[in-house]
């Protein structure tokens, strides 16, 4: 079990044990703390937030660190990490199936991917439960957070370790 104590949202992953992962404030993106986005068939948003470019070495490092604290639920060729979670799905390979339009949906809000999903929404700020007062009305990642992670993303093209 791991409950994901973000800038934006106090989030279940499971429902018995807290672990606590604070995860540091994000910067403003264009004109306020969230950005506009369009989204397109229900499953991508087609332009970068705030027509950024993303930094792949930018991104790896939000990813594994503190900001994205992805490693608390995700496998992923970072090996200088110990622990990587397994609760969601592994992204070793997501550059070869996902676009970086798909990828920046399931970044800005998951839930319009899949409403069951645990994973929390990094660039929304709107309907969300359980937000530390401090941290509320601000998202996990700011768009050039999100643009970044999806560069690094892009770049995994290998297939998962055998278990």
């Amino acid at each position: 079990m791991c409950v994901i104590l973000s800038n934006t949202v106090l989030f279940a992953v499971a429902a018995s044990i807290s672990l606590f992962c604070a995860i540091g404030p994000s910067q403003a993106g264009c004109e306020g703390l969230v950005s506009d986005y369009l989204i397109e068939d229900g499953s991508r948003i087609d332009d970068p937030l705030c027509g950024l470019t993303g930094d792949a070495l930018r991104g790896r490092d939000v990813f594994s660190g503190r900001e994205g604290n992805c490693l608390a639920c995700h496998r992923a060729p970072i090996p200088e990490q110990g622990f990587h979670g397994t609760v969601g799905p592994p992204l070793f390979d997501t550059g070869q199936h996902f676009s970086a339009a798909e990828l920046r949906l399931r970044l800005v809000d998951s839930t319009r991917v899949n409403p069951e999903t645990i994973m929390p929404p990094f660039h929304r700020i709107d309907g969300l439960r359980g937000v530390r007062s401090d941290r509320a009305g601000q998202p996990i990642l700011s768009a050039q957070q999100v643009e970044d992670v999806i560069a690094f993303l892009l770049t995994l093209k290998q297939e998962p370790p055998d278990e």
